[in-house]
């Protein structure tokens, strides 16, 4: 990607704001040739265009995210996604019931473990 589009910008502003630098400018200036075409879709697509949409916060598509992502089996997504959530003003109590309302449809085990995360997360 040579030249920055609208989208791509606001993706990683958002992304920054979401994430920290580390979860933004440095996922791309550590990306190699391989997952720089990732990277730049990403942050372009997918938080510079459908998080962008009208229709849902991004306070809203966090905990959808979140819930998404546990049902999927993707539990390193769910602890930066956590992050994400908790910056896009999810309340960990918010988060608890997520974890409570997923473990009924995906099992105790994914809802377990996101549980674990969010606590160590608090912590430090």
């Amino acid at each position: 990607m040579n030249e920055r589009s609208d989208a791509f910008e606001a993706g990683l502003e958002l992304r920054s704001r979401m994430f920290g630098p580390e979860g933004a400018e440095q996922a791309h200036a550590r990306a190699r040739e391989i997952g720089l075409p990732l990277q730049e879709y990403v942050t372009e697509f997918c938080f510079g265009d459908v998080w962008q949409r009208p229709g849902l916060t991004h306070r809203e598509r966090s905990m959808i995210t979140v819930a998404m992502l546990m049902g999927a089996g993707r539990m390193n997504q769910v602890k930066v996604h956590l992050q994400g959530a908790l910056a896009n003003g999810v309340t960990k109590e918010e988060l608890r019931e997520i974890f409570l309302q997923a473990m009924c449809y995906i099992g105790i085990p994914a809802a377990a473990e996101a549980t674990f995360m969010l606590e160590k997360m608090l912590e430090g």
